[in-house]
């Protein structure tokens, strides 16, 4: 089994970085999809379905945010 290297601090922050980011995207994907089955089970108001959809374009911008700083700082190191 080879051996593993030592991570850096610097890397470990990337890596739980990324990891939020990563369960941003999925439990706002499956937040998003149940918000919409629910507002049209319920019939509710197109505008209150909309705010989901902002909430979920909030969030989805935020972990691309994150993750393209992530990338960053690996190409700069």
């Amino acid at each position: 089994m080879p051996e593993k290297k030592p991570v850096s601090p610097e890397e470990q922050r990337r890596v739980r970085q990324i990891r939020r980011a990563a369960v941003v995207m999925a439990a706002t994907m499956v937040l998003w999809m149940g918000a919409q089955f629910v507002g049209g089970q319920m019939g509710w108001p197109t505008r209150v379905v909309f705010l989901f959809d902002l909430a979920a374009i909030g969030a989805l911008v935020w972990a691309l945010v994150v993750t393209y700083w992530v990338w960053k700082e690996r190409r700069q190191s």
